[in-house]
């Protein structure tokens, strides 16, 4: 029971962000209007993707500088989680900008920068499934993660805020959603949606590194 309490919290805060996002009071501000009940959906879960992808790359370097095995499967995994986060916040993202832009996808500067991010992890997976030795697939793939990594954070918070026709919150010279009402009413529940995906992100790590070992037990 001791090792299945965060299990739980995970279960438990998701029932309460999922809840929360659809029934809670929400501010009533300008085109948003109810959609803005997505927050806690899109945004919540890039958070859980930047997190899960900040670990993988800890674990990489890790790697590089033990040669662990074990360093790799856990960030391999860890990056995989990552890239289905940021499926799905890219995916929640098209359907709120469908309501609120007119069209699930304009060309907006952070639009396409978060494509391309994620194109760039999925050439990740791919490199690694091209490589068949095991020493030489954890290395390689573990130094492209450092330069996935370092391209990461320029393509999501720095060249989307470079220019003016970003459409986004917070880019091309709009305002954040704490310039508008990032109150009480939406803090309540982003904060833990954000525990509670990433809580979920690490819980889909663990089962696939056990099986990891385990297939890698049985060939052995």
């Amino acid at each position: 029971m001791k090792k299945k309490w965060w299990k739980i919290l995970c279960v438990a805060i998701l029932i309460y962000s999922i809840l929360g996002a659809l029934l809670f009071d929400v501010p009533r501000l300008a085109i948003l209007n109810e959609t803005i009940r997505n927050l806690h959906f899109h945004v919540t879960m890039w958070f859980a993707m930047i997190i899960l992808l900040t670990t993988s790359v800890v674990y990489a370097i890790k790697y590089l500088m033990s040669n662990k095995i074990e360093h790799d499967q856990i960030s391999v995994e860890f990056a995989n989680a990552g890239v289905l986060f940021g499926m799905l916040g890219i995916t929640t993202g098209a359907i709120w900008a469908g309501f609120t832009w007119g069209e699930p996808w304009s060309g907006d500067p952070k639009q396409n920068s978060s494509a391309i991010a994620l194109l760039i992890y999925f050439a990740y997976l791919v490199l690694r499934n091209s490589l068949e030795d095991q020493q030489q697939k954890a290395r390689i793939s573990s130094i492209y993660n450092v330069f996935a990594y370092a391209a990461l954070i320029p393509l999501l918070f720095i060249l989307p805020r470079m220019t003016d026709s970003s459409l986004h919150p917070g880019n091309g010279g709009n305002p954040g959603f704490n310039a508008y009402d990032m109150d009480s009413k939406l803090r309540i529940v982003f904060y833990p949606a954000v525990i509670g995906w990433t809580l979920l992100g690490v819980w889909l790590v663990s089962l696939r590194v056990r099986m990891r070992r385990i297939k890698t037990a049985l060939e052995d």
